[in-house]
C-alpha cells in the first residue's frame, strides 16, 4: 500500500496518516509489520517515555546535565527507526533519544549524558552519530556523506533528523540543494513540533508546509502525521526504499515533514509555560502516539493487559539497572583535554600537565571538591 501516494510536496490531502486518533486503521490500512515487530515498536516507545521522565528526573536531582525531553515525539523516533536497515546510518540533534536506544546500549548512551565521551564511541558502534548542538549543521555532514556512498556504491542510506527551527539555517538549504543535485540517499526528518523554543512555527516561515521547501531543491517533500507511528514507518520505509535504489539515476533523497509535539520543554534549562498555552498542550496530549498504537494492538488482539504489564515492567528494569551501570562508570579525567584540537596547541599541553600535576599531589578526589 503506498501510503504517500497523491501526498507529495504540492498536494492539498494533508498529512499522511493510516491509524485515527482513536488507534482505528483508516481507508483499510494493514501493517506489512509482523505481530512481534508492532510489539517491539510499542515497547520501544514505552521505553523511550519512561528513559525521558528518569532522565529528567535525574537532571532535575544534579545528576545529569541540562537534557532536551522528547516526550510527544515518540511516535516520529520509533516509526523512522524501525523504517531503515540496520546498516543505515542514523544522524539526530539532540532530542531524538528514541532513534539511539532503539540501536544502541540505554547505559552507554546515558553514560554520554553523564559527560563521558565513551558514550558517544558505544553508539558510533551502532551506526549512530554523535548529538549535534550546533542547529543544522549535521545536515550537509549528511548529504556529503550519501555523495561519498554514491562514489563507493554501496546501498547505504543515511537519516537526518532535525526541528523545524533547523529549516531557518543556511546549512539546511544548502544541504538539501546538493542532495538534489547529487542525488544523494538521503533521508531528512523534521520533527515539526510547532515550536523553535519559543519562536512559533508560523514566525519560521511563510510556507504553508515544511514539506514543500524540498520542491525547490528538486526532490519530493511528505507531510506525514507525526503522532501516528505507523504513519511515519511507512512514509519512511518508502523514502529509505528511494535512496537506496541501486541505479543512482533513480536513487532520490526526500524531505519528511512530521507534524508532532514536545509535551515538555525545550530543554530542562527551559520554562515552556511562559510561551504555550496550557489547552493547546492537552490537545496533543489527546493525541498521545503511545496510547494511538495501544488501542490499534489491542483492538486487533496483538496486546492485552498482561503483555502491557510485561513489557512495563521490563523497561523500568531496563532502565534502573542502566542508570546503575552508568553511574558507576569511571572516566578518566585526562579526556577533558583529548578531543578539544586534533593537534593540542602549546597552551593546551601547558594545562593538561598542571592536570596531571595536580592530579598526582592531591588526587581525583581532591579535584572534584574544587580546591
Amino acid at each position: 500500500m503506498d501510503v504517500a501516494e497523491g501526498r507529495s510536496s504540492e498536494s492539498d490531502d494533508g498529512p499522511v496518516q493510516v491509524l485515527s486518533q482513536a488507534g482505528e486503521p483508516l481507508d483499510g490500512y494493514e501493517p506489512t509489520l509482523t505481530d512481534g515487530t508492532l510489539r517491539s515498536m510499542y515497547a520501544d516507545m514505552r521505553l523511550y517515555r519512561h528513559f525521558d521522565e528518569r532522565a529528567v528526573s535525574l537532571q532535575r536531582q544534579g545528576r545529569l546535565g541540562t537534557y532536551a525531553p522528547l516526550a510527544g515525539q515518540e511516535a516520529t523516533q520509533v516509526g523512522s527507526t524501525y523504517a531503515l536497515e540496520t546498516d543505515d546510518w542514523i544522524a539526530y540533534q539532540y532530542r531524538e533519544h528514541g532513534a539511539v536506544l532503539s540501536r544502541g546500549d540505554v547505559a552507554a548512551y546515558l553514560t554520554y549524558w553523564l559527560g563521558h565521551e565513551a558514550g558517544n564511541e558505544a553508539i558510533a558502534d551502532h551506526n549512530v552519530f554523535p548529538l549535534n548542538i550546533s542547529i543544522a549543521s549535521q545536515i550537509p555532514h549528511v548529504t556529503g556523506l550519501g555523495m561519498a556512498a554514491n562514489y563507493r556504491g554501496d546501498e547505504t542510506v543515511f537519516c537526518c533528523h532535525f526541528g523545524d527551527g533547523a529549516t531557518s539555517e543556511g546549512d539546511f538549504h544548502e544541504g538539501l540543494n546538493f542532495a538534489g543535485v547529487f542525488d544523494t540517499p538521503t533521508v531528512f526528518v523534521c520533527h515539526n513540533n510547532g515550536w523553535a523554543i519559543s519562536t512559533p512555527r508560523e514566525r519560521q516561515t511563510r510556507s504553508a508546509t515544511i514539506a514543500q521547501k524540498a520542491t525547490a531543491y528538486g526532490f519530493d517533500g511528505i507531510q506525514v502525521d507525526g503522532m501516528d507511528p505507523l504513519a511515519v514507518y511507512e512514509v519512511v520505509s518508502q523514502a529509505a526504499e528511494k535512496a537506496r535504489d541501486p541505479d543512482t539515476a533513480q536513487a532520490r533523497p526526500t524531505l519528511v515533514e512530521t507534524l508532532t509535539y514536545r509535551y515538555g520543554a525545550h530543554t530542562t534549562a527551559d520554562d515552556p509555560t511562559v510561551y504555550r498555552d496550557e489547552a493547546e498542550l492537552e490537545r496533543w496530549r489527546e493525541k498521545d502516539p503511545i496510547d494511538r498504537l495501544e488501542r490499534y494492538l489491542r483492538a486487533t488482539g496483538r496486546l492485552d493487559d498482561e503483555e502491557i504489564d510485561a513489557i512495563e515492567t521490563r523497561v523500568e528494569t531496563r532502565v534502573a539497572d542502566a542508570i546503575e551501570r552508568a553511574e558507576a562508570f569511571e572516566g578518566d579525567p585526562d579526556q577533558l583535554f583529548a578531543f578539544v584540537y586534533d593537534e593540542p596547541t602549546p597552551r593546551l599541553h601547558e594545562q593538561r600537565e598542571a592536570f596531571a600535576t595536580l592530579r598526582e599531589r592531591h588526587g581525583d578526589e581532591a579535584l572534584t571538591r574544587h580546591e
